[in-house]
């Protein structure tokens, strides 16, 4: 014989299944804490500066 099974149960699976999904998904693709986006953003910062202090002149000796 056949097991029964209850498909309210099954739906309710299924959709934490999905929810589960697409919140694994979520965490890949934005799954930074605010302390390592701060971190990241502040040494992206500071290099761009350093780099900017290391330019040299390109201005016109004309002008």
């Amino acid at each position: 014989m056949a097991e029964i099974i209850n498909l309210r149960q099954k739906r309710k699976q299924a959709a934490r299944a999905a929810a589960r999904k697409t919140a694994d998904e979520n965490a890949a693709r934005f799954g930074q804490t605010k302390h390592a986006r701060n971190l990241t953003k502040a040494r992206t910062d500071q290099a761009e500066r350093q780099l900017d202090s290391h330019r040299r002149d390109t201005a016109d000796p004309k002008d």
